[in-house]
């Protein structure tokens, strides 16, 4: 029944908006820290009026028929019940007190009822007998609106200089509260009366103060809603709240953050855009140069044919780059995983890079601190070997020297490239790994490439569970330090 209870509140909360609403739990909060504690304080009060009011009732009434018990003793009642002067004040007292009277003497007999009901019968009862062990006792029965007490009937003796005391008898009176109730009655109309005016006002206060309390977020919204409908890309800024200070901190991060990747696509735009169209344009040009020339030596249709083939391979290349990113981007990519020897691996991507490297007069070595089999995708893994050795190469210097260095342990391989080129600047390292990010602008059309290579090599580590870093040193080099589980790991654990 609980959970089904529960069940049902949350879907209430899902489906009525007021219910998710932040105004309405400040509103709710604040009207329940407002009245709770009024309410709260008119039950304290009542009841402490009660009590007090009955314990004062009680002091005066035991008062009144101690005096009476005396004149008791000194009218010999509690032998000879005639005395009209105690009769007359018993029968004020009970009405007094709208109450009623019995005296009991010595041996447990009522003498005396000013109801007359009970007279001649024996009384035996807890607070009797207790009255007579010289305990008197009180007891306040709300639900019927009246107080019951015992007053001990007490002697005192002189005798041989020496004063001794005797319960010659009790008497048992009741007493009505029904005054106390008429005022309590009172007293609660005007609490509640109170309380409602109370209300009312702790209500307008709370309406005012929610709103005043919530308006800094709907500034926030609208200044959200305003970036998103183009009306302005500029950074807002809500200062009130500490809590609006880091939503709009966080929400100028991501503003800053998606202008860096809008002004990041735009500049990939131009650079494919221009990267596709070269290929064609050497490919159109030396097409028209062939078709111009029919009768060209053989020699110039093969070197011209050989242009065109580097400036297809050349094009294919940003295509295959292009897909191949596609793929990274899919979140069900798959890797196909299989046991490989990363030394062979590295020897194999040194082996194939080399003829570049040798090119620019680079030197390039391989150092393996042992033996490393690991599972991983072999064909991902190959791609971000030789992005990495082929990035040290390109943005090298003339007669410098790449050294790719492999070490593991019991849980990780590490592979590092370190290079004695350009090197990467300070305000470049959070960026190196973006898509369509170059470091070298003013260079990256002679180097060539899309600008894709480190973010195709880092959504390649990410997808092995691992993870690569930079450091660098302008005009010294770089060193990347790829770090791979030796055993493949899915979200859900090792394979």
């Amino acid at each position: 029944m609980h959970f089904r209870f529960r069940d049902i509140f949350q879907e209430l909360i899902r489906r009525v908006p007021v219910f998710r609403s932040l105004k309405a739990y400040i509103f709710v909060l604040m009207l329940v820290i407002g009245v709770v504690p009024s309410i709260i304080l008119r039950i304290g009060i009542l009841e402490g009026y009660e009590e007090r009011a009955v314990s004062l009732r009680i002091s005066e009434v035991t008062t009144q028929y101690r005096i009476i018990a005396d004149h008791l003793l000194n009218y010999n009642y509690l032998q000879d019940t005639s005395s009209d002067v105690v009769n007359a004040e018993l029968e004020q007292m009970s009405n007094l007190y709208d109450g009623r009277v019995l005296i009991i003497n010595g041996n447990f007999r009522v003498i005396k009822d000013t109801y007359a009901i009970s007279e001649g019968k024996t009384m035996i009862s807890e607070e009797v007998i207790q009255c007579f062990k010289g305990e008197s006792v009180s007891r306040y029965d709300s639900t019927n609106g009246y107080i019951e007490m015992t007053i001990p009937i007490v002697e005192t003796v002189e005798k041989d200089d020496q004063t001794t005391s005797r319960i010659r008898g009790v008497i048992l009176a009741s007493t009505s509260t029904d005054s106390i109730a008429a005022t309590l009655e009172i007293l609660s109309r005007r609490a509640l009366i109170l309380e409602i005016v109370m209300a009312i006002l702790i209500l307008g206060i709370v309406l005012f103060f929610s709103h005043i309390l919530i308006t800094p977020f709907n500034r926030v919204t609208k200044a959200i809603n305003e970036v998103k409908d183009g009306y302005t890309d500029k950074e807002i800024s809500v200062p009130d709240y500490l809590e609006t200070e880091h939503i709009v901190e966080a929400f100028n991060q991501l503003l800053g953050r998606m202008r860096v990747i809008n002004d990041s696509r735009q500049e990939f735009v131009a650079n494919v855009s221009h990267e596709l169209k070269t290929p064609m344009t050497s490919v159109k040009v030396l097409a028209d140069s062939l078709n111009q020339q029919p009768d060209a030596p053989v020699e110039l249709y093969r070197e011209f044919m050989q242009d065109i083939t580097e400036e297809i391979e050349r094009e294919n290349k940003i295509i295959n780059d292009l897909l191949t990113l596609v793929k990274m981007d899919k979140t069900e990519a798959e890797l196909e995983v299989q046991p490989v020897d990363i030394n062979a691996l590295l020897e194999a991507t040194l082996k194939r890079l080399r003829p570049i490297a040798r090119a620019r007069d680079i030197e390039m070595t391989f150092e393996s601190n042992r033996p490393v089999t690991a599972e991983v995708d072999e064909l991902k893994m190959s791609q971000i070997f030789t992005n990495l050795v082929e990035n040290a190469v390109k943005y090298n210097k003339e007669h410098g020297w790449v050294k790719v260095r492999l070490d593991a342990d019991h849980q990780f391989f590490t592979v590092e490239v370190a290079d004695s080129g350009i090197g990467i600047k300070q305000e470049d390292y959070d960026h190196i790994f973006e898509r369509f990010y170059r470091v070298d602008k003013s260079h990256s059309r002679e180097i060539g490439g899309t600008g894709l290579g480190l973010s195709i090599t880092r959504s390649a580590v990410l997808l092995h569970r691992g993870s690569i870093k930079v450091s660098s040193v302008e005009g010294e080099g770089t060193v990347f330090t790829v770090k791979i589980p030796l055993s493949y790991m899915k979200a859900g654990g090792v394979v």
